[in-house]
């Protein structure tokens, strides 16, 4: 196994360790949920019409592989630098960095789509401009993420109860609709289906997320692994359920043609009061996940300074707050930019590529660890080997590929410009940040 690197975190202010498993679970489920559902309902039917829930089943099945690797590798190293030291410690320290330079912007880039889901609420509530909502929900929240991390899980917390609110009132009004429409209508066919199991992948952007929260949870090994898989558990469950009852109640016509696609089905079934408040439950849930996808960002930015491979003016904690400051403020700026790219289909779909590409390289990390590194403790192990070779992480490689060549051409194009630069950043300029650290 490669030699470890030193860790400047080791001479700073460190990290608070105040969460439990409830509290990372609730987190898990409050990042997961928010993402897809109220963001990009209508846009996934508006690609696999009424079996946009099949969409959902799809990319649950194939998260599931990778949320297993992360299970396996967060139990091995519970550090806030997550993917980064994975990778390090199988494949060295150029690729890690490419895979910490993807994950931070899926996290900015998720952020930024997110707040675009907020903003396009608050906009159907208030009449606000949603550019300029969406760079308000942003300072917010990193003044929220400033504060501290109890400070960010009591609001996570509660605006995740919110949100399952939402989500567990939708499912309530389509039980009496269940039945009325084919929830095996393609209008675009097995195609169309494929490429939105590719979009809602990014309502399961979540899970890889906790585990940057090793360093602020307390007995990490055991309780992140653990949180991982109950909080994805519930999210697909709510997912298969509540798409289910939105087509039910407005079929996928409706529902694609939508900007705010819960808040339709609530006033259709209940009248205009019911579209008011799913709006507000849905602003809840658009900036829980948005915030917790930033605290993410922040927390690998911080944890790859932390051992050099970025400036160490990222590694600093604030010595009131314990939060990592600078890499907030960083994260937050760098969100407000992304929010100028486009379309929150065509943000969304970005943030997919970074994360197909990411859990690739993660599955291929627990395979090779199990090559170079059998004896380093593993409280967590993914089931399942052919001698050394663990099976899943190899369906998870292949399924990762498999979405990720659904994705638009342009798409892919700018993907893969995004891991050129993060490459070329690795080769020209790694090795003289650490040195400068």
């Amino acid at each position: 196994m490669p030699k470890e690197e030193p860790d400047a975190s080791n001479t700073q202010t460190k990290l608070r360790r105040e969460l439990g498993l409830p509290a990372v679970t609730l987190s898990g489920v409050g990042i997961i949920l928010g993402a897809g559902i109220y963001a990009l309902l209508g846009e996934a039917a508006g690609m696999a019409g009424n079996a946009v829930w099949l969409s959902f089943a799809i990319a649950a099945t194939i998260a599931g592989f990778s949320a297993l690797s992360y299970a396996e590798l967060s139990s091995m190293y519970p550090r806030a630098s997550a993917e980064f030291e994975y990778v390090r410690n199988a494949f060295g320290r150029r690729l890690a960095f490419v895979v910490g330079w993807l994950i931070i912007f899926s996290g900015i880039l998720g952020a930024a789509t997110v707040s675009l889901g907020f903003a396009g609420y608050f906009s159907d509530l208030v009449g606000f401009p949603v550019l300029p909502s969406a760079i308000l929900i942003l300072l917010v929240l990193a003044g929220i993420l400033f504060a501290g991390i109890k400070e960010t899980a009591g609001v996570a917390i509660t605006m995740t109860l919110i949100e399952i609110g939402g989500i567990v009132m939708v499912i309530l009004i389509g039980l009496p609709y269940l039945g009325r429409v084919d929830y095996l209508e393609l209008p675009y066919g097995v195609p169309g289906l494929l490429q939105a199991s590719a979009l809602v992948f990014f309502a399961y952007m979540g899970f890889e997320e906790m585990v940057k929260l090793s360093e602020e949870t307390r007995n990490p090994e055991k309780n992140i692994p653990l949180a991982l898989m109950i909080a994805l558990a519930i999210s697909i469950v709510l997912y298969m359920l509540v798409s289910l009852a939105a087509v039910s109640v407005v079929g996928w016509e409706q529902l694609a043609a939508s900007r705010a696609p819960f808040a339709e089905v609530a006033s259709v079934a209940l009248g205009p009061a019911a579209f008011t408040l799913i709006s507000v439950i849905a602003l809840f849930a658009t900036a829980n996940t948005a915030l917790l996808m930033m605290m993410a960002s922040s927390r690998i930015m911080y944890g790859m300074a932390s051992s050099f491979s970025l400036p160490s003016l990222f590694a600093r904690v604030h010595p009131r707050t314990r939060t990592p400051w600078t890499a907030i403020i960083a994260v937050a700026l760098a969100s407000m930019v992304f929010l100028f790219a486009g379309e929150i289909d065509f943000v969304a779909s970005i943030t997919n590529f970074t994360l197909f590409v990411t859990f690739v390289v993660i599955n291929a990390s627990v395979i090779l660890l199990r090559y170079r590194a059998p004896d380093v403790r593993r409280p967590f192990r993914i089931p399942g080997s052919i001698g050394t070779l663990p099976v899943l992480p190899v369906v998870g490689i292949v399924s990762s590929l498999f979405l990720l060549v659904q994705l638009d051409f342009l798409v892919l194009l700018v993907g893969g410009a995004l891991v050129v630069l993060g490459g070329g950043i690795a080769l020209l300029g790694g090795e003289r940040v650490r040195e400068a650290a």
